[in-house]
């Protein structure tokens, strides 16, 4: 049985290159069905607070933003729970983390650099 033109066009469509990567493997945008490459992860630099883990740091990241109605730059903390491999790290130290996938409950991050260390 032959392909109609209109299937052997899907089949070309289905397995054409997209910035490097067949469309087999592109993930489809939901709203236009375009291909899209995935995100880049989310980054964040912060102080570590918590060592006392085993493979875990806490480390907290400051946001500053403006309020909405009294234009004050008002900071926010957060404290992220961050994967320590070699549990090299030390209270105070800056570090630069990356979104990770889910590591346990609460780990979603992995330590990418040690900007600073503490003194």
């Amino acid at each position: 049985m032959a392909m109609s033109s209109i299937e052997s066009h899907k089949v070309r469509e289905r397995f054409a290159m997209v910035d490097g990567m067949t469309m087999k493997n592109a993930t489809k945008d939901a709203a236009t069905g375009k291909p899209s490459q995935r995100n880049s992860r989310k980054t964040r630099e912060g102080v570590v607070v918590s060592n006392s883990m085993d493979k875990t740091a806490i480390i907290a990241t400051t946001n500053r933003t403006r309020h909405r109605r009294y234009a004050k730059t008002v900071q926010k903390t957060t404290r992220l729970v961050v994967h320590d491999e070699k549990n090299e790290l030390g209270i105070g130290d800056r570090v630069r983390i990356a979104e990770t996938r889910p590591l346990s409950k609460t780990k979603r991050w992995r330590i990418v650099r040690i900007l600073e260390r503490a003194r």
